[in-house]
């Protein structure tokens, strides 16, 4: 071949190997050739020399933290050529997707992985998910570390949750949108995996021995078996009304229990179903029309629970309170004192409903708006008296030297 078309060739050769050199942003795969003094090279298609210095190494992720000559990586150009005719590469936009297509595998796979707590706020947890930002909620917590505050008080619930920063939670992915930059993972699943297997030898129906382990306006917990937790909502622990759960139970009492439902990692318990319902023989301790004494033991702005016997409670409404219409509470309550023992007449019963209505009986009735009118009508001669002090023109007398 002569020296013209060697020359020719070669020139063909540098146009084709321009034409195909990747672009900046292009992705590009390559070989490690080197590691040290900060620097990664990698040789890309035999072509050219990459070089990854830098924060551009992305040490952040533990798939480039620990990178070595020999393996096939991923890098995104930030420029064709740089100083030293190399070209100049990045591994973060790479890594990041490299990052996001695992996570997206954990969804698949189902698998734990760890995850450090680096922020809280009132909503749950700010997790380090290899070189990700994600969020757990505090749903999400398993149940030795969700917050049961008084209230749902969320500056108390802030509180608790700063305990857990610095450390590492095994976490499930629960959702990963890398065009939303969205993570979010979980520490309730990874416990629900581990007490799956437990909750199978337990059935609905089943009665379990336990201990109060807390108790919310809601409802107690009663912790039992191998590290299980129930929940008996307060309409579960007792047949009549109760204000609290503290009213009849406290912290450490041991009770037994009815599995009346069994949702994934959440157990539902009763208390009051192992107990003969008293509703059921209601109308064989007590009669429409017959009068009964009860005593108060709350005030509500539509009338008065009264408790008839320990088991069985009923509802005096307002409007069987008076022979004229009681519309203020204030007054209401000025007029009936918890713990007040009065008499009613029973004017309906409904076991079914756990409802029995009362009305005040006539002799109570009568007691009550004298009582009342006696104090108004007190206050009606001091309203006569001051004026005639005032039209007099003369001050109070003073007190009588000794």
């Amino acid at each position: 071949m002569n020296d013209e078309n060697k020359s020719g060739s070669f020139a063909n050769l540098l146009k084709t190997y321009s034409t195909d050199l990747p672009k900046n942003d292009d992705l590009v795969k390559g070989k490690v050739i080197s590691v040290g003094n900060g620097e990664v090279r990698l040789d890309i298609g035999g072509v050219i020399t990459g070089v990854v210095r830098g924060e551009e190494l992305f040490s952040e992720s533990e798939d480039f933290a620990n990178i070595k000559v020999g393996d096939e990586v991923e890098a995104t150009v930030l420029e064709q050529e740089n100083e030293n005719g190399e070209m100049e590469l990045s591994f973060r936009a790479a890594g990041h997707r490299v990052v996001w297509a695992k996570m997206a595998k954990c969804i698949t796979d189902g698998v734990t992985i760890k995850a450090k707590v680096v922020q809280v706020n009132k909503g749950g947890l700010m997790m380090q998910v290899d070189a990700l930002m994600g969020f757990m909620p505090v749903s999400q917590l398993n149940p030795d570390h969700y917050p049961r505050v008084q209230g749902g008080d969320k500056n108390r619930i802030l509180e608790h949750l700063k305990q857990f920063i610095g450390q590492d939670f095994q976490v499930k992915v629960l959702d990963a949108n890398e065009n939303e930059d969205k993570l979010i993972v979980s520490e309730k699943a990874v416990w629900e995996d581990d007490q799956k297997a437990v909750l199978d030898s337990y059935k609905v129906g089943n009665v379990i021995e336990g201990e109060i382990s807390a108790l919310t306006s809601f409802g107690a917990f009663v912790r039992f078996g191998e590290g299980l937790e129930g929940l008996v909502h307060i309409s579960e622990i007792v047949w009549q009304r109760i204000d609290h759960p503290k009213d009849v139970l406290k912290v450490g009492q041991r009770v037994k229990a009815q599995i009346i439902d069994i949702n994934r990692s959440k157990i539902y318990l009763s208390i009051k179903r192992l107990v003969e319902d008293p509703w059921k023989a209601v109308k064989d301790k007590y009669k429409i029309g017959q009068e009964v004494e009860g005593e108060i033991h709350k005030v509500e702005n539509f009338g008065l629970m009264v408790k008839l016997d320990e088991e069985i409670h009923g509802l005096a409404h307002i409007s069987e309170l008076s022979d004229s219409v009681i519309k203020d509470l204030g007054v209401l309550r000025d007029r009936f004192k918890i713990g007040d023992r009065l008499k009613f007449a029973i004017v309906s019963i409904e076991p079914s409903e756990h409802r029995l209505g009362l009305k005040l009986s006539d002799d109570s009735l009568r007691i009550k708006q004298e009582g009342s009118d006696s104090k108004t009508e007190t206050k009606e001669e001091v309203k006569e008296v001051i004026p005639e002090v005032e039209k007099s023109g003369e001050e109070d007398p003073a007190p009588a030297k000794e």
